[in-house]
């Protein structure tokens, strides 16, 4: 008895088979690239599809599986690579591009940038520190108009009071004259909750910065997508000038 008739596979269309009305590229040139959607935008950073799948698909599939485009910019080569059809070559180029555009959000605007509220600063940092994979400890420098004169990374690793030499955290500062500095570091589990080691290494820092008259002015502790001002916790900081 002849079994059930089974028609041809339907091949998914590669985007060169798309209308040119449909076609990613096509459209970013129309439209622009607040046009298209996160998938075709991945898609036109990989440029092609694999395994009989359409660039759009796999992107489609990869911004699925991360759950967003936000967690899919968090992703690591190793967990891109291993997505079906991805590959090294896509899930570098991926990985590069969203770094190219945590730096261009996180950079410096041209001359002093001023920092009036913590979230001034903040902002800029949790692009560049909110998804890191270990603890990195940096010291802002300000001059007296609280204008950023650099950031400095001065700890790479378990940032807590046993390991990092607070005297380090002004060795800048003093060179370049700085008029106060904010501390700003990351929890790589995302969680920007304080720890009693925040806050611990946060005392003895403020003491120092009186002895040495470069005034911490506050203590960012950043996660994957927030961060907390130990300042707006009521932890006693001083203020330019000296003065609390």
């Amino acid at each position: 008895m002849p079994g059930p008739r089974i028609g041809p596979a339907i091949r998914p269309r590669l985007i060169r088979e798309l209308p040119p009305e449909e076609r990613p590229r096509e459209r970013l040139v129309a439209r622009g690239p607040a046009g298209l959607s996160n998938a075709e935008l991945v898609a036109l950073i990989w440029g092609s599809g694999a395994a009989g799948r359409s660039a759009v698909e796999l992107a489609s599939e990869a911004v699925a599986t991360h759950g967003g485009i936000a967690g899919l910019a968090g992703a690591s080569v190793v967990e891109l690579e291993s997505l079906p059809g991805v590959g090294s070559a896509r899930a570098c180029q991926l990985v590069a591009a969203f770094e190219l555009g945590r730096r261009l959000l996180s950079d410096w605007p041209s001359g002093r940038f001023t920092v009036r509220t913590p979230r001034d600063l903040a902002d800029r940092l949790v692009l560049q520190m909110g998804r890191l994979d270990r603890e990195e400890l940096r010291v802002v420098l300000l001059n007296t108009k609280n204008q950023v004169l650099a950031i400095q990374t001065v700890y790479q690793g378990n940032v807590s009071t046993a390991l990092v030499r607070v005297g380090e955290l002004f060795r800048d500062a003093v060179r370049q004259s700085a008029a106060g500095v904010i501390l700003v570091h990351n929890h790589p589990s995302g969680d920007p909750t304080p720890s009693p080691d925040d806050l611990h290494l946060t005392a003895e820092a403020v003491a120092a910065g009186r002895l040495l008259d470069v005034p911490v002015l506050d203590h960012l502790v950043i996660g994957h997508d927030a961060f907390v001002s130990l300042r707006d916790r009521g932890v006693a900081f001083e203020r330019p000038g000296g003065g609390r």
